[in-house]
């Protein structure tokens, strides 16, 4: 284990080298634990398509799933950015597609997150708007509203969120138009409603509520692992 810059260090285990924060309590909130791994011993044959383990076919775990397989069914190193993995680790079929599908949300959306949207938003049953930058955090853990005021959402505090849509774009499809979210503040077990609704550059904002909607699908799963 060795310490490096900005408060992460670099953890290796049975899985692979991860880089991980130094507390833990700043792990980001998209983030998974390592799975526990299927002991040897329980796993004699491979639990996708049942080849039986001897001194030529040997198992492998799923670095994902914590699961047994075959080479072949166990051959593919996708990165896993949800468990902080340095290099691509070795995954079953099925969860390397859910990995690969993840890692448009970090290659494309959450830039997008991190690099905000403008917003009208309006606090609780307040008939007072403020037209806001709302942006997620470099740490992946708060929403940061910055206008007139400055407040954060932390993400861990959400308790539900719902994209509000203004009829259909060219296409026939729905656009997203702004965001209704419940959290609880700091220090408070009373949720608060926000509302957002794009302002001005709605182009941009629209594309931001479909990566929040995104990251608040993963937050969401991180939450019932």
């Amino acid at each position: 284990m060795s310490s490096v810059p900005d408060g992460k260090k670099l953890v290796r285990s049975p899985s692979g080298l991860r880089m991980v924060p130094e507390n833990g309590a700043f792990n980001s909130p998209f983030s998974l634990d390592e799975p526990q791994w299927v002991p040897d011993k329980e796993c004699p044959r491979c639990m996708q398509c049942d080849t039986k383990f001897d001194f030529i076919r040997r198992k492998h775990h799923c670095r994902r799933c914590g699961r047994c397989f075959c080479d072949k069914c166990c051959s593919k190193k996708v990165a896993l950015p949800r468990m902080c993995f340095v290099d691509p680790v070795r995954q079953c079929a099925e969860c390397s597609l859910v990995s690969q599908k993840e890692m448009e949300f970090y290659d494309k959306q959450l830039k997008v997150l991190l690099g905000g949207g403008t917003f009208v938003v309006t606090l609780g049953t307040s008939e007072k708007s403020e037209t806001m930058t709302c942006r997620l955090s470099n740490n992946h853990r708060y929403l940061f509203l910055d206008g007139e005021s400055h407040f954060e959402v932390e993400l861990s505090r959400m308790s539900s969120m719902q994209i509000l849509t203004d009829g259909t774009s060219p296409g026939g499809t729905s656009r997203a138009s702004g965001m209704l979210l419940h959290y609880k503040p700091m220090g408070s077990q009373d949720a608060q409603q926000l509302r957002m609704e794009a302002a001005d550059d709605k182009k941009v904002a629209s594309l931001w509520l479909a990566a929040m909607h995104k990251a608040a699908k993963l937050l969401y799963e991180a939450r019932d692992q």
